[in-house]
């Protein structure tokens, strides 16, 4: 196996420059924060940046957790690994993860102000410092059930050109992960339960009350929406429409990945007529 290592301070954005690093040296695939990656896919693995802590994530990224390492291990047998780029902080970091993982110590080590430039370096720990950005190199659909309530957010990298659409090259991922901020980050159950009433109730046809069931897990939530519904019009496409925007609204205002929603009319109503003025 070819393995090569990309170092660099935490928060300099080793992440961000992961897949353009591998693209030019003809890697296939990358270990970063306890992740192995292939492409746009996680293959295995337990990210860092879902820990709690940062002693948790340090050690969750060097695969301290006997099950996390077999399990990656096990998938690099599996897809025959021949090419990896390693993401540390340090090349004692890499040591230990090739040892862990029985890799090849690295024939090449990059380190990140040989691929960024002193501007980008600085731009990214001022991020990091300021918000707890962090960036994960796959898109976000692919870790979005792994980071329910972290507040993903999409970022796109495209080329322009001379053609009047631009090509997206990448997509990686935003996350907020909870050791970046002062305190721990929930979401309170009655907060998507007003979100998602509002949210059914501004679309025609869906009456005033309702109530919401929410069922919580690690992969995000299920909600069962029990609503009122005006007499006389077409129900499966009203409620339909209801769950497409319950969705997209808790997951955009929230960050909580929705597994699913399901909607019931419960109850008919009756739309009062306007009063004759005359």
């Amino acid at each position: 196996m070819r393995t090569l290592a990309l170092i660099g301070k935490s928060g300099t954005g080793k992440s961000h420059k992961a897949q353009i690093v591998a693209k030019r040296n003809g890697i296939n695939f990358i270990i970063d924060d306890g992740l192995l990656i292939h492409g746009s896919r996680v293959l295995a693995g337990y990210s860092a940046k879902r820990e709690t802590t940062r002693v948790g994530a340090i050690r969750r990224a060097i695969f301290q957790d006997p099950a996390h390492a077999d399990e990656v291990k096990s998938k690099i047998s599996e897809m025959k690994v021949d090419s990896l780029l390693i993401l540390g902080t340090s090349y004692s970091m890499i040591e230990v993860i090739c040892k862990t993982l029985d890799i090849p110590m690295p024939e090449q080590i990059i380190k990140i102000e040989d691929v960024s430039s002193p501007r980008e370096i600085n731009t990214a720990i001022r991020i990091r410092e300021t918000t707890g950005k962090h960036i994960i190199p796959v898109p976000t659909l692919e870790i979005k059930k792994d980071f329910s309530g972290f507040l993903l957010d999409p970022l796109r990298i495209f080329r322009k050109g001379k053609s009047k659409y631009p090509e997206m090259l990448e997509e990686k991922s935003v996350v907020r992960p909870t050791y970046s901020y002062m305190g721990r980050y929930t979401i309170n159950d009655t907060t998507v339960n007003q979100i998602a009433l509002y949210t059914a109730r501004q679309v025609p046809g869906i009456g005033p009350g309702g109530r919401v069931f929410i069922e919580n897990n690690a992969n995000g939530v299920i909600l069962k929406l029990e609503l009122s519904v005006e007499y006389g019009i077409q129900m499966q496409p009203v409620l339909t429409k209801v769950k497409k925007k319950v969705t997209d609204m808790i997951e955009h205002m929230t960050g909580l990945n929705v597994l699913s929603v399901e909607v019931i009319a419960k109850n008919l109503y009756f739309k009062s007529e306007p009063k004759n003025k005359n």
